[in-house]
């Protein structure tokens, strides 16, 4: 059996807020996602037994043994045909951009692809990660619940510019410092006429674990600004429970030249360029479905 490839892209909160809290401590969200041209790249090749190697400018500290989610997801089909799987890292670790739920939803497409069933689904992805079932298909979506309340969603490609200042920010300690867990959900979301129709509906939205975030790792702010500072830029938020940030740009050539300028002046920052909800890096990361 030759060896399958599988894309592992970027997921980004437009929106999130935060609009309750579970008896057992699971935060309940409503959120606005979609999914970026950057990402990581899995490679699954028949095995006698199930191995992870991790390789890529991003790959120092991730783990290669059964405590990476990749192989968390693979282990979910059980005994029967095993994989070598190669992780190329290009995604910054603990970032908000979903990089390691996107991974093991990466992984269990290509063990299915692999084994030809099905792919995994349930109670079991879930407790993976909540942003996992999300990224099982990665297109837009409204995001409910705790992360698997999915509705998908039609989004004009949205040229944007990722930054992460290589800080890593704690997810609990991001909720622990919330100053309200029970905030108004996203307005309904209309119909978008063009990119620029969403953006305006976007700037009406929240993240409400910004301020938080911001409290813990200061430098998120100046992110913000850098972005915002930048030529052609309609809109920055930051992205999940942080540190990456996003820019709305007026054009794709905008947002090109833009991470072009920011790289050059901030070379030790993590970035990216590309349209967020573009059906076809969705297609593309389905293949293997």
């Amino acid at each position: 059996m030759p060896e399958i490839e599988v894309f592992a892209p970027a997921k980004v909160n437009l929106a999130l807020h935060v609009t309750g809290q579970r008896a057992d401590g699971y935060h309940l969200l409503d959120s606005l996602v979609a999914f970026a041209p950057a990402g990581d790249r899995l490679r699954l090749a028949p095995a006698d037994a199930m191995a992870l190697t991790v390789r890529g400018p991003e790959s120092r500290g991730v783990p290669e043994g059964p405590e990476n989610l990749v192989l968390k997801a693979a282990a979910l089909y059980g005994p029967g045909p095993a994989a070598a799987i190669h992780l190329q890292k290009c995604l910054p670790a603990a970032s908000g951009i979903g990089g390691g739920s996107s991974d093991a939803a990466a992984a269990l497409r290509g063990m299915a692809a692999l084994r030809g069933v099905a792919p995994a689904a349930g109670a079991a992805v879930v407790k993976l990660g909540a942003d996992v079932p999300m990224c099982l298909d990665p297109r837009p979506a409204r995001t409910r619940g705790i992360g698997e309340e999915l509705s998908p969603v039609t989004l004009p490609p949205l040229p944007s510019v990722l930054v992460n200042p290589r800080v890593e920010v704690s997810t609990p300690a991001v909720f622990k410092a919330l100053a309200s867990k029970d905030n108004a959900p996203m307005d309904e979301i209309p119909a978008f006429a063009n990119a620029a129709d969403c953006i305006g509906w976007l700037a009406r939205q929240r993240n409400d674990l910004q301020p938080a975030a911001v409290a813990l790792a200061p430098v998120i702010a100046e992110v913000l600004g850098a972005l915002e500072a930048l030529p052609g830029c309609l809109l920055v938020r930051m992205s999940g429970s942080g540190a990456t940030c996003f820019g709305l740009f007026e054009s794709d050539e905008a947002a090109a030249a833009a991470q072009a300028r920011l790289a050059a002046a901030n070379p030790g920052w993590w970035s990216a360029h590309g349209p967020l909800g573009d059906q076809s890096e969705a297609a593309a990361a389905r293949r293997t479905l």
